[in-house]
């Protein structure tokens, strides 16, 4: 019997033990793909001004045939460095890195192991001379030495790239090489005053801690990391930021000022031009409007298709790939020009997972996978390798509608067949279509005490998961107005921007005001998520479809702010971006509106200062505000 026992326990190890084997050589074949089937090459390739910019090449080990070059331009490395060692995933997804295209990697002007002056958002240099160079030179000079010096190419170029290597795919479009086919700006910042770091004049806090990936100084190639990110030294950065108080007193971690260097403090400080940059132009100047890229999109020839892609909770760049459509749009209607926006985060089309969700929310599963293999490789294969006729095959607008979770084509993005529809504020808490009589609501805005962005508690480089979060916490406060429609009894599809015009007061100089659209779910609603927090529940939870901020002094000009007069009722209208949402029969619809949103936004001194990057202790005020109930909100309608 103990040596039957011996024999079972000796074959089960033995079992196991090639098991695990089995799964190891297959991660192993997944691991090595890249080494496997591709040959590596790094080299500099000078610009027109002498500066030399580090470049990676992947091309296939099959030279039987001829290749398409795929390029992203990155302010964030070509690692790994060094010609034998690879990447475990190379392109834009992992279906085009099979089929076998030639994947070039560069890192842009200043960053890691280029040569030159890193400059963020570097602006476009129009009529320049033949020795300047900006982002759109330093692109068509790679693909001019790409097409003439890589082996076994085809002569067609691709770019694409999420987020600041969205950005340089948007630029790679202007004043483009001949052999540029196709580019893919996805998640694109468009301008810095309103992507990311800034939304309509307020600064986004909760980027504090990558200011530094930005803004620190370095002139000379590395293949190591030249800057580092300020310590919190705490897991709650809501009470982090209440506690410094003022934004001026987070100069210490940048070196903004004169540092006395025999502090100890002064050491763990950083010399960061960008925070500079931010302090010192607090409105729409000079200095960012040339850094925005939105208002060159007139210099994008016919030449070029464009897939613009986004996602309709991308916390960090919404407005990038919007604009970016829509200017291409506007300005050349005969272009290739098409929009996918589905229910993702933040660069989230190109995760491999199969569950699809956005913080609590989840919206089906293979939802990124479909658009890999269905549109993104159709997309570039099409114009890359088959011709690249107009009739590609593929919708002028491939979106998703994220309350009735399912795709929709459209010829033009919004959809023709649509309408305004304005819907009223009124002081019994309901959002009707008919204005009611005028009266005014008020509510106690306190700096020491702002309404959170979200429940949880933690730390984190930029916000994500809060674009779909449960707002019943907010609800609940005193401070948030709260106004919501009956429960609908059939549904509506909102389908293009948003307006909220807003008739305010304040007893101060200065606020903010936030705009939130909800979507109130059935209280008898059974939850289809496993992974939601244990806390929360699908019954009645508000989830959120879009919100917007704008800082008060800028209502009439981004450029010329202005402070409030006390008292006076005043007009304050908020544009908010585009949503494609069915609130469903059944649902509600609601509009919260607040004045703090902390600390995703910095807080408001509600005391006018001619720079709130420079405001004193001493100039943040508890104040009362009002909202008038002519107040009302403009959505697009699908008819």
């Amino acid at each position: 019997m103990k040596s039957q026992l011996k024999l079972l326990l000796l074959s089960l190890f033995i079992i196991t033990s090639c098991s695990k084997k089995t799964d190891a050589n297959k991660e192993e074949k997944v691991d090595t793909f890249v080494q496997d089937n591709y040959t590596k090459q790094e080299v500099s390739i000078e610009m027109r001004d002498g500066v030399k910019l580090h470049t990676t090449i992947y091309s296939p080990k099959d030279t039987s045939k001829t290749y398409p070059i795929l390029l992203q331009r990155t302010p964030y490395s070509c690692r790994p460095y060094g010609e034998d060692k690879f990447r475990k995933k190379i392109g834009p997804n992992p279906i085009l890195m099979k089929e076998g295209n030639i994947i070039v990697y560069q890192d842009v002007r200043g960053r890691w192991k280029s040569e030159g002056v890193y400059d963020n958002m570097r602006a476009y240099i129009p009529n320049k001379t033949a020795k300047q160079s900006d982002e759109t030179t330093d692109t068509y000079d790679t693909i001019d030495w790409l097409v003439n010096n890589v082996n076994h190419n085809n002569g067609n170029v691709g770019t694409w790239g999420i987020s600041y290597p969205g950005h340089y795919a948007t630029v790679s479009t202007i004043d483009a090489h001949p052999a540029l086919k196709a580019a893919s700006p996805q998640a694109c910042i468009g301008d810095f005053f309103f992507d990311d770091f800034h939304h309509n004049g307020a600064f986004l806090l909760s980027y504090f801690k990558v200011i530094p990936l930005f803004g620190t100084y370095k002139d000379q190639p590395t293949d190591s990391a030249w800057y580092s990110f300020p310590d919190m030294k705490t897991q709650d950065q809501y009470q982090f930021f209440l506690d410094k108080g003022p934004l001026k007193n987070l100069n210490e971690y940048f070196q903004y000022d004169k540092l006395d260097t025999k502090t100890a403090e002064s050491k763990n400080r950083i010399d960061d031009f960008f925070w500079k940059e931010i302090v010192e132009h607090p409105n729409y100047d000079s200095i960012w409007k040339s850094k925005g890229i939105i208002q060159h999109l007139n210099k994008v020839p016919s030449t070029v298709a464009t897939m613009v892609v986004g996602g309709w909770f991308d916390a960090e760049d919404l407005y990038g790939p919007l604009e970016t459509y829509k200017n291409i749009e506007k300005h050349q209607p005969n272009n290739y020009n098409t929009l996918v926006f589905g229910p993702w985060d933040h660069g989230g089309w190109s995760r491999n997972k199969v569950p699809n969700k956005v913080g609590n929310y989840y919206f089906g599963d293979s939802i990124s996978l479909n658009f890999q293999k269905n549109i993104e490789t159709k997309f570039f294969n099409h114009f890359l390798k088959e011709g690249g006729s107009k009739n590609s095959g593929l919708p002028e607008a491939h979106v998703f509608d994220t309350g009735k979770k399912e795709w929709k084509n459209y010829d033009t993005w919004p959809p023709k067949n649509r309408k305004k529809q304005t819907f009223f504020l009124s002081d019994n808490q309901k959002l009707t279509t008919a204005k009611k009589s005028e009266s005014k609501i008020n509510f106690i805005s306190d700096v020491k005490n702002p309404v959170p962005y979200s429940e949880d508690i933690k730390t984190v480089f930029t916000p994500r998961k809060y674009m779909t979060d449960d707002q019943r916490f907010a609800a609940r406060r005193p401070d948030v107005l709260v106004f919501e429609t009956d429960v609908l009894s059939e549904d509506l599809t909102l389908a293009g921007d948003i307006l909220a015009n807003l008739k305010v007061a304040t007893t101060g100089t200065a606020g903010d005001w936030i705009v939130k659209v909800i979507d109130v779910h059935p209280h008898d609603l059974k939850n289809d998520n496993k992974e939601m927090q244990s806390h929360l529940k699908l019954s009645n939870y508000h989830m959120m479809v879009r919100s917007e901020v704008m800082r008060g002094r800028f209502r009439n000009s981004f450029s010329k702010p202005e402070p409030f007069v006390p008292n006076k009722k005043t007009a304050v209208d908020i544009k908010l971006q585009d949503v494609f949402h069915t609130v469903k029969k059944g649902h509600k619809l609601q509009i919260q509106i607040q004045s703090t949103w902390f600390p995703l936004i910095d807080l408001n001194p509600q005391t006018y200062v001619d720079n709130i990057y420079k405001a004193n202790e001493d100039d943040f005020k508890t104040q009362t505000h009002s909202v008038f109930t002519d107040s009302s909100i403009e959505f697009t309608i699908l008819e």
